[in-house]
């Protein structure tokens, strides 16, 4: 029995039918985000501007993130910034396997997002002190002061990416089960 027989997606761990258009979404992502980074830093130069507020409820600010989500598991010293990166590169792994294994755009378009975020901020963990994030939205409600985290725009593409794949698996019900 083959394995679209068994209900499994047909391709390899390592290259599906869709894996050139998530790796495209990917490398995107990617680029979007480092070249962002590099310009914050370089062209504004948000080390000595900040905060630089864009609109009423948005400001840049300039932070580095040494820990994964929203700054949890903060590392400090030679170990843990390793040890985080490693965890990315075996996530990666695994979502490209996944990736591997998608039947539509939506999925690949999702799993790309996700996997561009991921190196994105494991790309920065390599040469600066944690991941830059730099985008803060906050707003006055009821009279109290309400601010977000602090993200950047491969947090975005991983956030966009999640809702991708939830909204197919609860719409369409057909998105690439995770190998």
């Amino acid at each position: 029995m083959t394995d679209a027989g068994r209900g499994k997606a047909p391709g390899s761990y390592a290259w599906g039918p869709e894996s050139a258009f998530g790796l495209a979404v990917a490398v995107a992502t990617i680029m979007v985000d480092q070249a962002s980074k590099f310009w914050l830093l370089s062209g504004l130069d948000l080390s000595l501007h900040a905060p630089v507020a864009v609109l009423p409820y948005l400001d840049l600010v300039l932070t580095w993130n040494t820990g994964i989500s929203y700054g949890l598991f903060p590392q400090q010293g030679p170990v843990g910034p390793w040890a985080l990166l490693a965890f990315k590169i075996v996530a990666v792994a695994f979502l490209w396997a996944w990736l591997s294994r998608a039947q539509s755009r939506l999925t690949a378009l999702a799993l790309g997002l996700i996997v561009g975020g991921a190196v994105g901020n494991a790309v920065d963990r390599l040469h600066w002190p944690g991941v830059m994030d730099f985008v803060l939205l906050h707003a006055q409600i009821a009279g109290r002061n309400w601010r977000w985290y602090v993200f950047n725009l491969a947090d975005v593409a991983i956030v966009a990416g999640v809702v991708g794949l939830l909204y197919e698996s609860v719409q369409r019900g057909d998105a690439a089960k995770a190998p």
